[in-house]
Order: C-alpha cells, then sequence, then structure tokens
C-alpha cells in the first residue's frame, strides 16, 4: 500500500471512529499513530511521540491559552456579565424585542472577555433567559439568541479557536485577532437588526415591556459595566499599540481581571478556586485534543496527501471562490456532528495545504475558518450552543431551540457571504498594524 493509500485509509478509519463516539482527540492520535508506523517504521513513531506532544505543549504561544481561560473564568464566577445585561435591558427594553437585543449585545460584550462561546452562552443563559421569559417572550427567540450570540466568542477577540488557527497556519495571531473585530460586530449587529424586524413584523414574539426606570438608575446601570471594556482594551489595545504579543496580552488580561475582581470586592477564595479549576479542566480538554491533531498532522505529511490534493486541485484550475464554497459546504456538512473545535483540527491539517499552495490570504481564510466553526455551533443535529441551552434550561424542549437559532443560521449565512465578497472586512484592521 502506498503512502498516500495509507493517508486516505487512515482519515476513513478516524471518521468512522468519531462515528462511533470515540473521543476525537483519541481518534486523531490513534490514526496518526498508526499511520506513521506503517510509513516511516516503530523508531520514527517512538520519535514522534516523545518529541511533538513536548514541543507543541511547551511552545511559548500556547501558553494565551490557559491565561484567557482564566481571564474568562474570573470574569464569570466573579459575576461581572451581570451588570452588563442589566445596563443593556435598562437602556434597550423599549425597543421591539428589546431584551433580545439586549442579550445580543451582552453576549458580544462578555464574549470579548471571555473568549469561549461555552463560557458566553452558560453566564448569559442563566442571565438572560429567565428574565426574557419572565416578560413573556417566545421560547424559541429567548434561548435561540443566546444559543447564537453565544458564538461570538470565537470570533471577538480574544479567541481561543484563532490562536490555535495561528499556530497551525504560522500567521500572527494579533492579525488575526485584528482581523476578527469588524466581522465580529458585523454579526452582532445583523442580529440585532434582524431580532428588530423580526419583532416589529411578529409582536407575539416579544411582547412590549412598559416599565418606567429612573434616568438616573440607567446611567448609574451603565457605568458598572466598566469592568469588560477595561478588560477589553488591555487585552486588544496592548496588541494593537504594539506594546505586548498575543500570550502578554493574556497575561496581562488574566490579571486585570484579578485586580477588578479584587477592587470590587468579588474575589474570594470560592470564586478564585471554581476559576482555576474552571482554566485546568478546560486547558486540559482542549490541549489532549490538540496533540492529538498535531500528530495527526506530521501523519498527513508523512502520507504526502494534503500536497498531492493540492496539486491535483491547482492542476484542475480551482478558482479562489470555488474553493472557499467547497470548504464551506465541507465545514457546514460536517459541522452537523463535530464540535467545532475538533472540527477545526480535523480539516485544518488538508485544507491549509491547499490555500497556501492557492496563494490564497491565509488570515482572511483563517477568518472565514472561524465563521465556519461559528455556525456549525447552532447548525443541527450536533450544534453545542444549543446542547449547552438544553442543559441548563432543561423544561426548553431541544426542538424549540433549534426553531429559534433558525433565523440566527440564516443571518449567518449571510454575514459569511459579505465576508467572502468582501475581503477587506477581515483585512482592514490588519493592514493598519
Amino acid at each position: 500500500m502506498s503512502d498516500f493509500a495509507i493517508g486516505v485509509a487512515g482519515l476513513g478509519v478516524m471518521v468512522l471512529m468519531i462515528a462511533l463516539r470515540f473521543h476525537i482527540g483519541l481518534a486523531m492520535g490513534a490514526v496518526a499513530t498508526i499511520g506513521i508506523w506503517l510509513i516511516a517504521g516503530p523508531r520514527a513513531t517512538s520519535s514522534v511521540l516523545q518529541n511533538i506532544p513536548y514541543s507543541f505543549a511547551a511552545n511559548w504561544e500556547f501558553s494565551a491559552v490557559p491565561l484567557f481561560i482564566l481571564m474568562g473564568s474570573i470574569a464569570h464566577t466573579s459575576g461581572m456579565t451581570t451588570s452588563l445585561f442589566r445596563a443593556a435591558r435598562l437602556w434597550l427594553a423599549w425597543l421591539p424585542g428589546g431584551l433580545a437585543i439586549a442579550t445580543n449585545l451582552g453576549c458580544a460584550g462578555f464574549s470579548a472577555a471571555a473568549g469561549s462561546s461555552l463560557v458566553t452562552s452558560i453566564s448569559m443563559g442563566r442571565i438572560a433567559v429567565p428574565e426574557m421569559l419572565r416578560y413573556n417572550y417566545d421560547k424559541g427567540l429567548a434561548t435561540g439568541v443566546v444559543a447564537a450570540a453565544g458564538t461570538l466568542g470565537v470570533m471577538i477577540p480574544p479567541s481561543i479557536p484563532m490562536i490555535i488557527y495561528a499556530y497551525f497556519a504560522e500567521v500572527s495571531v494579533g492579525d488575526m485577532f485584528m482581523a476578527g473585530i469588524l466581522p465580529g460586530l458585523l454579526t452582532a449587529f445583523l442580529f440585532s437588526l434582524m431580532i428588530l424586524i423580526r419583532c416589529t413584523l411578529r409582536p407575539e414574539l416579544a411582547p412590549k415591556i412598559i416599565e418606567e426606570s429612573d434616568p438616573a438608575e440607567k446611567w448609574r446601570a451603565l457605568l458598572e459595566v466598566w469592568p469588560l471594556p477595561v478588560i477589553i482594551f488591555v487585552v486588544v489595545g496592548t496588541i494593537y499599540a504594539g506594546i505586548a504579543s498575543a500570550t502578554q496580552s493574556a497575561a496581562f488580561g488574566a490579571v486585570a481581571a484579578l485586580v477588578i475582581a479584587a477592587f470590587q470586592r468579588r474575589l474570594s477564595w470560592p470564586v478564585l478556586r471554581d476559576a482555576l479549576l474552571d482554566t485546568i479542566r478546560n486547558s486540559a480538554s482542549l490541549f489532549f485534543i490538540i496533540i492529538g491533531a498535531v500528530l495527526l498532522t506530521r501523519f498527513m505529511a508523512y502520507s504526502d496527501l494534503p500536497e498531492t490534493v493540492a496539486d491535483m486541485v491547482i492542476a484542475i484550475g480551482v478558482s479562489e471562490l470555488t474553493l472557499v464554497l467547497v470548504t464551506a459546504a465541507v465545514f457546514l456538512v460536517l459541522g452537523c456532528f463535530l464540535d467545532p473545535i475538533g472540527l477545526m483540527l480535523l480539516v485544518l491539517p488538508v485544507f491549509l495545504p491547499i490555500y497556501i499552495a492557492a496563494d490564497i490570504n491565509l488570515v482572511w481564510f483563517g477568518i472565514l475558518f472561524i465563521k465556519y466553526t461559528e455556525i456549525g455551533l447552532i447548525t443541527p443535529p450536533v450544534g453545542m450552543n444549543v446542547y449547552v441551552m438544553r442543559t441548563i434550561l432543561p423544561d426548553i424542549p431541544l426542538q424549540v431551540i433549534f426553531r429559534g437559532t433558525a433565523w440566527f443560521f440564516v443571518t449567518e449565512l449571510v454575514v459569511l457571504a459579505l465576508l467572502i465578497a468582501f475581503p477587506q472586512i477581515s483585512l482592514f484592521l490588519p493592514s493598519l498594524r
């Protein structure tokens, strides 16, 4: 059997293992190990297993991952999200679908500090959904907006998937962070516009709230959201100004979250303990998957499969647009069955060499890649964010939550089309650095 055939067979076995519910990190790592053994022999396999996991885990750039997770965990466990939603609710409740719009903007603001769609969805789901249901909002809209807007955690910087992509694509993490700002804000804006239009046309989705609020209370609530903008400024501002690298900015962000929580007298031992345990659990799980992906990348290199496919694509003369659309189709199909991080790490070793050979801007492609994973978070039958909502709100049927995300899914496709048609939406801010 040729090396290429072993690579193809390995991918087939890996997909089968994932379909049989093997852990995706285990599936990638096991297939990669056996594949390298078959192609290069036991000595090369032993060398890869000894060196690759350590060299990856010891990589300086990846120390940003647990730091950003810690930053988000502190912001979450210390209750910084509560004031954000309260301010948005007081200022926007008068609009058609105002609470849903407030939730959407609250998710966008919190995701910029958390860097995780999962943390954003859990935090805002516990706060915002009961509030919307109290005002008789449609259950699908109430849960759908949190599930969909929670995905902004992977686009608005700091974003852990962006750090992972930057490592594999060998592009600047700072450029990726800058490139994600406008697409993230565009998504949040179009989500809000869609909610406003739907609730104007169908008022029964979101009954109008008639609630007198003291103007002074509204301004006080707005002033109380200062911790999250400060954390965002510390992270993104230091990168944009060239003061710090992504890893250094992650450390600054974690320290800023700690100092602010202590200043607000929210930093107790239980808060710190829960934040540290959450960081350890999430970091360990994430690194296990990424190490499997790194081994898979090495196996793909031994098999020459990505290079062969890339040569075939270039020989056929596939256009840039066709390549992007084919990638989107693959992601939308696989996104129905795989979690976003696992999907990204599974597909990157195959597609990245093709895009490099086609001389496509890898920062722009990275933003599309992130958008694909964002859409996958609300795509049935998996839709991780949908299942998160189901977990914290067990009384709401799964089909109701998926129904609620349908309009947001369509809006995501509109954003994706705009990002493909106008690459400068992603590339404008990085060009200013």
